[in-house]
């Protein structure tokens, strides 16, 4: 099990348009591979958004899945301004 965090400066105002195209709901099936996702607005700043998911499998099969992800849900990318993703690390769990 792999968690993946990403730290999301949001352009200003689009809060809502995030969360509708990427935080999934009952609706939307996430991605093969992804078990649980979060997503967590900043209170000091409303436009960083901290977003993490534990995948089950391998670190290849995680970057192999990070690049397809979008096509295979037809979600467009979220609006944001700038983002910071670290190095996924391995679960506890």
């Amino acid at each position: 099990m792999l968690c993946a965090l990403t730290v999301r400066e949001l352009k200003p105002g689009t809060i809502e348009q995030f969360k509708e195209t990427f935080v999934p709901d009952d609706e939307m099936q996430a991605p093969p591979g992804w078990k649980h996702f979060y997503a967590l607005q900043n209170v000091d700043d409303e436009n960083e958004v901290i977003t993490f998911g534990f995948f089950d499998g391998t670190l290849e099969e995680l970057r192999a899945a990070s690049g397809t992800a979008a096509n295979t849900t037809n979600v467009a990318p979220p609006p944001m301004s700038s983002s910071r993703p670290l190095a996924p690390t391995a679960s506890s769990r």
